[in-house]
């Protein structure tokens, strides 16, 4: 009934930018906590499809975002490969275990061997496909291969990765390796979300930028890229934060839509990415703490700065859970009532 995602997604015309939200689904909305309050852990609500099949339409409901996208989280797929992970409140994602040399990397299970065992994932995109009954696009997405990577290295979040970035400089074949059999994995996983009813697919790159230029293009693009040819049956996003240096290459993957963090401006990354695809951002979270009136004209102002077609209004990273949800409304609706 609403298909403007993926209509601008494919570059074809719109009556005006479809919009939604990285991180829609979570904190900032009452009913996801209430929800999340009555769990074990967040990895319980990843894992019973009927409950993130309910997160995941809670703000299509609440905020009427022009799509769904499945709630789960990038790091099932190193979990089914052989390291599980947990999520620690407040701090977020540990491995107790981590790679640490070459041969751990030969123990990992990879390809669909690992993605037939996230069946969790497929069922719970079924289930939002039947309860969402053609209102709205879902998103299906995964992280790229280097950012599962640095997390399977580093063992949690961190400001430098020196532990990953490490091991690129100190074992480059068993790098390789590694970022192959992730390659594998989430091709086969990302097969079988679009099989159970996914729209569009998102590659997350969320760590791109804490490689150098040289790093990126052989550590990281070559695996994307796989993964952007391998995908052919729906549109595919690739979001790169902070890679601002490779932003010409991204724009010559086999991708139909590009996402823009917010230290890129609209004219350059047009100019770098080129005519023939549709951009994606990128309003910097942080403006949704502003008062309504500044997050409208801003609104207006990347909208006018894009242009209305080949465009996907989105902020330039997740919403940070605690943006008051009214600002979040302000920003939705601003764009919901956007007439070129």
């Amino acid at each position: 009934m609403n298909d403007l995602l993926l209509r601008a997604a494919r570059g074809e015309q719109v009556e005006r930018p479809p919009v939604w939200l990285m991180r829609q689904a979570g904190r900032i909305l009452p009913q996801y906590r209430a929800l999340r309050g009555k769990l074990s852990g967040f990895k319980e609500l990843v894992e019973t499809p009927e409950l993130a099949c309910e997160v995941t339409i809670q703000p299509v409901d609440e905020l009427n975002v022009d799509a769904a996208i499945i709630f789960s989280d990038i790091l099932v797929v190193p979990e089914v490969m052989g390291l599980s992970y947990e999520m620690i409140p407040g701090k977020g994602p540990m491995f107790p275990m981590t790679i640490q040399q070459g041969s751990d990397v030969d123990n990992l299970l990879s390809g669909e061997q690992a993605a037939v065992q996230l069946d969790y994932v497929y069922k719970a995109i079924e289930l939002t496909k039947q309860e969402l009954a053609g209102r709205v696009p879902l998103i299906g997405f995964a992280g790229a291969p280097w950012t599962v990577m640095a997390y399977m290295l580093e063992g949690s979040g961190s400001k430098t990765f020196s532990k990953a970035r490490r091991f690129l400089y100190r074992q480059p074949i068993a790098s390789r390796v590694l970022l192959q059999k992730i390659t594998d994995t989430t091709i086969a996983y990302l097969k079988k979300q679009v099989k159970a009813g996914a729209d569009l697919i998102q590659i997350f790159d969320s760590w791109a930028g804490i490689l150098g230029p040289e790093q990126y293009a052989e550590f990281s693009l070559p695996y994307i890229r796989q993964i952007c040819e391998a995908i052919t049956e729906v549109p595919v996003t690739v979001f790169a934060k902070n890679a601002w240096f490779a932003l010409d290459a991204v724009g010559q993957l086999d991708c139909d839509v590009v996402g823009i963090d917010w230290n890129t401006n609209p004219a350059e990354a047009r100019s770098r990415v080129g005519a023939s695809k549709t951009l994606q951002g990128n309003l910097d979270p942080c403006l949704l703490y502003a008062e309504p009136e500044t997050i409208q004209q801003a609104t207006r102002d990347m909208i006018e700065g894009f242009g209305h077609q080949q465009y996907i209004v989105n902020l330039g990273h997740g919403v940070y859970p605690d943006t008051p949800l009214d600002n979040v409304k302000v920003f939705v609706n601003e764009v919901l009532s956007y007439s070129s």
